[in-house]
């Protein structure tokens, strides 16, 4: 008799999710995308060339800082929203991603211009991001209601 686990209610999760929650699986998908970018580009060295591990840095590092940026605004909507905080100027926040973007696109020129690496380890690099996004948030989902 094969017995299946009993599925997760998923909808008793964000009664009790709260913005730390949320700034801490950030932060560690930051952590977690660092350290499989480094183990990522030490493989793309040894197997491809130095060109396709800077390619993987650089596409880490495009991740990295958009994990950051969707923080910062995370923090300054949640902010904004809460009515007896004090908010950030979002000018600024806003500026700043705006300036991401355009430093992300000057980045990913570069490096496929000059960089005579594989395209992939730019892509693996970009989707590191995503994989530790995923990975945290579902460690967050996961976790039981309290």
């Amino acid at each position: 008799m094969n017995q299946q686990p009993d599925p997760v209610d998923y909808s008793k999760t964000t009664d009790t999710l709260t913005d730390a929650d949320v700034r801490r699986t950030m932060l560690a998908a930051i952590r977690l995308l660092l350290v499989l970018s480094t183990i990522g580009a030490a493989l793309f060295w040894w197997r491809m060339n130095w060109q396709s591990a800077v390619l993987l840095i650089v596409g880490s590092a495009i991740s990295c800082t958009s994990l950051w940026e969707w923080l910062r605004l995370m923090t300054a909507m949640n902010q904004r929203m809460d009515a007896g905080a004090n908010p950030r100027p979002m000018g600024l926040i806003v500026l700043g991603f705006f300036t991401r973007l355009g430093l992300t696109l000057i980045a990913l020129y570069a490096s496929l211009k000059y960089l005579q690496g594989t395209v992939f380890a730019l892509a693996a690099g970009l989707g590191l991001g995503l994989v530790s996004l995923i990975f945290e948030a579902s460690k967050l989902l996961k976790r039981p209601a309290s």
